[in-house]
């Protein structure tokens, strides 16, 4: 019974690990913000905690890379440019990123 109760916590925590031989990827449900405008339910995907992940807005992927030296780069869709980003946290408990802000459970390295 023991072995069963950490299946059981993930889905009610709102997060789920997917494992594959190539990697493992931990998806998290949040509420978004892009720019200035409404909060809406997002998704990120980590792919590496702390490394890379992205979070995908209605029909946008805006991916994240650290580079473990303190800068973190963004990239608003595919063949975008990088653009260098900081990172910033509100007394709400919001992060954002130049703009891209995210709330919830925000997995953390």
């Amino acid at each position: 019974m023991l072995a069963q109760e950490p299946r059981l916590l993930l889905p009610l925590l709102g997060v789920v690990l997917l494992a594959g031989p190539a990697l493992a990827q931990l998806r998290v449900p949040l509420e978004c913000r892009l720019d200035s405008g409404a909060w809406s339910r997002c998704i990120m995907e980590v792919e590496r905690l702390g490394e890379h992940w992205w979070i995908c807005a209605g029909d946008q992927r805006i991916e994240f890379r650290h580079d473990g030296k303190g800068s973190i780069t963004m990239q608003r869709g595919a063949g975008s440019p990088w653009q260098a980003v900081r990172a910033s946290w509100s007394a709400d408990a919001t992060l954002c990123w130049d703009g891209v802000c995210a709330r919830g459970a925000i997995p953390l390295d």
